[in-house]
């Protein structure tokens, strides 16, 4: 009996994704076996042009045969060449260890997008600029049209320079803030969206919503209209039709344009939306747009237009207040409970021409207002007038927000706890890690590292979701990324990051600190205030090669190296160039950014992280298969290595600078000779002691320590530093009411209240990457570089900290890996793992003679019990 079957297939990591063009889809699978041990021998494809042939066996694409491999992931699809809006259908049986046959999967899909420029018929379309406005109003768009016959399919492809809301009979289709950031000069991301069942015989209206997004609007602080001066909108509708003609609904001249009730809509600076100017009814069919413009038809785009890569941005929670207060100047101020990012919805009632206003902040001052100073030029406030005409509902459209607390002004009677609502927004990636220990502190430092995530993640990885800044800083994302991979799906997330970063790669080979660039090298004269500014920047740049391998390393692929292989390269050749006999110079680096109380010197950190990208480069080149290169990287690796020494390390080991950062990188990134590891371990825990067992690292030198102490003999100095509640520490912001990782270990002090409002964010994840070490380490699950993306689990589990039990899972490719341990104070221990099918594991039980087991899937209980008992 067959005890095998294949769930979970997916098309480029999602389930029957459409508009794709990659030309080579790969695809995945997983498996349930109900025995452990459970691998696959061999697999079977089968992909058709329809359901009904691959159904009848007719695969008329491509049939594999049988494929003697126990791949599961990334199989490209290695068929007929795949035709513009093709779709396809395919399943897949595999062979078990015993060579048993499972039965074929359920049937899954995908849909190509348009592969050509040729294939694009429809025109950008926008509308002129309202004459005297200083914040340009929503255009909207509409156009009807009428289906004559039966839809057999019916395909949207839309996009926008700016961000859109489409909507089909009144009823929004697609995702908001919709195509996400790009660099527009070079690429724009096309969705696209299944309509079929929306279009029967009849009469239709499309309609569309355009809003400044990041292409028209405030960009950080790079101010606004960076890409254009205002948004232009695309979209072509196939429609196929039962009795095989086909038709094509496209953006031209025909459509009708107006301003309405948005005045303003800013990703920075808030929204107006005027309920009095609300065109009603001009979603349906029969409205009179006949006082409507022709719109305004852009004569061209000269990016390349491609599939969404992305994830969507959606809201993805609501959250209700938990309090409520009424201030002596007579408005409301909520707490919401949680340092969150997206919008508020609020009810109201009341005559016509009211205005009520809604203010976010992160937290409250003294005397419990809001706290805005540390917004800069943003304006976190959304402004609506009402039309009086019973109760009124409303939530803005095109901006957002990072706000735990909401001040309700102007508000026209007495509001409750029911009055508003927070939206959660952000890139919609599935949670793949679950994290929970004995101890509560803890766990609220893990419940902030994702919330951290949940606030920044949001088309590019922003440093800050509130002030006017928001940009897709290079250096925080390298440091968070292997964390981010535990918490949550990054895989498109980052695989489209990269590609931010590629397209605003310097002609010299430098990675920019910012992707997209926003033209950030060009600001070189409003950059007058961040004196440090320089073409490139050591840890920031270096996430070039540092997120492309962790997206390797922790989903096995491949194709990511191999496409940004030659950036990569770039990247490592701009650094040798720019060294002194291998040494990094010290002008292009923000140094350990918001370390506390230690300064740890740039030259050693550019340095360090020149060779930790070489490193990492020589392992992609022989990943790659690319043995020269492997050999021409190891050898640079070493040199710099021995540079590194030549130049920092003392006699005694001291590494110049004397930072706990120092010792860390030099550790972690292998720069040292076995007799200078002990000594930068030594010193390294006795600056810590010295501090009374505080640490000092910044950005950069934080993702690191605790591995760099567990590594080297100080797992008990790790937990003293987890776990620490004296400021500077994690636990710290905890004890005063954090929910998210704040940007500075200082943001807040019992002594000094609020530091420099100028930069002080209270939700920034970059030393939140405390995370990966709490799953690798603390938890003990770790990916495998000789067989990555959990291929081969590597569980290792370090208790300690006086925690007596912890439970962490992930969500792999190939399925649920899971760990818990606990432990007693007489020192009994017992650890369950679950291992899912078609992988292997090395079980490491700590404490306990070395001892090491080799497992298949399943679950499995290990226990020890204490001679002391």
């Amino acid at each position: 009996m067959t005890t095998i079957r294949v769930v979970t297939c997916k098309t480029e990591y999602r389930i029957n994704p459409i508009g794709l063009d990659v030309r080579k889809p790969r695809l995945f699978w997983q498996m349930r076996s109900d025995h452990e041990g459970g691998v696959q021998s061999a697999y079977q494809i089968r992909v058709a042009s329809s359901r009904d042939k691959l159904e009848h066996d007719q695969a008329d694409m491509w049939d594999s045969g049988k494929v003697c491999s126990n791949t599961s992931t990334h199989v490209p699809y290695d068929g007929k060449p795949l035709q513009s809006e093709g779709e396809y259908y395919w399943k897949v049986r595999i062979w078990d260890g015993s060579d048993m046959q499972s039965a074929w999967s359920e049937t899954a899909y995908w849909m190509m997008g348009i592969l050509s420029r040729g294939e694009w018929n429809a025109q950008w379309i926008g509308r002129k600029t309202e004459p005297g406005a200083l914040m340009q109003p929503s255009p909207f768009l509409r156009k009807p049209f009428e289906v004559k016959k039966k839809v057999l399919r019916a395909i949207a492809y839309a996009t926008a320079l700016g961000v859109y809301d489409l909507n089909l009979n009144g009823e929004r289709i697609g995702e908001r803030l919709a195509p996400g950031w790009t660099d527009y000069n070079t690429r724009v991301q096309v969705q696209a969206v299944d309509i079929t069942d929306r279009l029967e015989v009849g009469e239709h209206v499309l309609g569309a919503i355009l809003g400044d997004g990041w292409y028209a609007g405030t960009v950080g602080f790079l101010g606004n209209k960076v890409y254009g001066e205002r948004p232009f909108f695309l979209m072509q509708v196939s429609i196929n039709y039962e009795d095989g003609t086909r038709d094509n609904i496209i953006t031209d001249s025909s459509w009708r344009t107006s301003k309405g009730p948005i005045h303003y809509s800013d990703m920075i600076k808030g929204e107006t939306y005027d309920a009095r100017e609300e065109l009603t009814g001009w979603l349906l069919h029969g409205y009179d747009d006949s006082s409507w413009e022709a719109p305004d038809v852009r004569s061209g785009y000269n990016g390349l237009l491609v599939a969404e890569v992305e994830p969507p941005i959606r809201i993805t929670q609501t959250r209700k207040p938990v309090s409520m207060k009424k201030t002596e100047a007579g408005t409301y101020i909520y707490d919401m409970g949680q340092n969150m990012v997206g919008w508020t919805e609020v009810k109201v009632h009341g005559e016509r021409g009211t205005r009520i206003t809604l203010s976010h902040a992160e937290m409250l001052n003294p005397d419990g207002t809001l706290y805005v100073a540390n917004l800069r030029e943003a304006c976190q406030q959304d402004h609506y007038i009402l039309k009086g005409e019973g109760q009124e509902c409303y939530e803005p459209r095109f901006t957002f927000h990072g706000f735990r607390y909401v001040e309700l002004i102007g508000y026209p009677s007495e509001p409750d706890l029911e009055t508003i609502v927070g939206k959660v927004v952000h890139s919609d990636m599935p949670v793949t890690g679950q994290l929970e220990t004995s101890d509560a502190m803890v766990n609220q430092l893990y419940s902030n590292i994702t919330w951290g995530q949940r606030g920044n993640f949001l088309s590019v990885p922003t440093d800050c979701p509130q002030r006017d800044e928001r940009l897709g800083w290079t250096g925080d994302a390298q440091i968070f990324a292997r964390t981010a991979a535990y918490n949550m799906d990054v895989s498109r997330f980052f695989s489209k990051y990269v590609w931010d970063m590629v397209d605003c790669q310097q002609p010299s080979g430098a990675f920019t600190d910012v992707a997209p660039d926003a033209g950030w090298i060009r600001h070189k004269n409003w950059n007058t205030r961040l004196n440090w500014f320089a073409p490139d920047n050591s840890g920031w740049g270096d996430a070039g090669v540092i997120i492309p391998w962790t997206i390797y390393l922790m989903y096995g692929d491949v194709r990511i190296l191999e496409t940004h292989y030659e950036a990569m390269v770039k990247w490592v050749n701009y650094l040798k160039n720019t060294t002194n006999e291998l040494v990094r110079p010290g002008y292009a680096n923000y140094a350990d950014w918001l370390s506390i109380g230690a300064d740890t010197p740039n030259e050693v950190l550019a340095t360090a992280y020149f060779a930790y990208s070489t490193k990492l480069l020589a392992l992609i080149a022989g990943v790659l298969g690319k043995s020269e290169n492997e050999i021409t990287y190891q050898a640079l690796f070493s040199d710099i290595a021995a540079a590194f020494r030549k130049a920092f390390v003392a006699n005694d080991g001291r590494i110049h600078g004397d930072t706990q950062t120092v010792y860390v990188l030099a550790l972690q990134f292998g720069l040292l000779t076995e007799e200078q590891r002990k000594q930068a371990q030594h010193h390294l825990v006795a600056d810590i002691h010295e501090r009374g067992d505080r640490l000092s690292t910044g950005f950069l030198g934080v993702g690191y320590l605790l591995p760099a102490l567990t590594d080297n003999g100080s797992l008990d100095v790790a937990y003293k530093l987890l776990k620490q509640e004296a400021f500077p520490s994690w636990m710290y912001s905890i004890k005063h009411g954090a929910t998210t990782i704040w940007e500075r270990w200082d943001g807040w002090t019992e002594e000094q209240g609020f530091q420099t409002p100028s930069m002080n964010s209270f939700n920034h994840y970059s030393l939140g990457s405390v995370g990966e070490w709490m799953f690798r380490y603390m938890a003990g699950i770790e990916a495998d570089p000789k067989a990555p993306g959990f291929k081969h689990v590597i569980i290792s589990p370090k208790p300690g900290g006086d925690l007596s039990w912890v439970k962490a899972s992930y969500e792999s490719l190939y399925g649920r890996i899971a760990v818990a341990w606990s432990q007693t104070e007489e020192g009994d221990f017992r650890l369950e793992v679950e291992v899912p099918a078609n992988t292997t594991a090395t079980i490491h039980l700590p404490d306990l003679a070395a001892s090491v087991h080799k497992v298949g899937s399943g679950r499995y209980v290990f226990e020890s019990i204490s001679m002391l008992n």
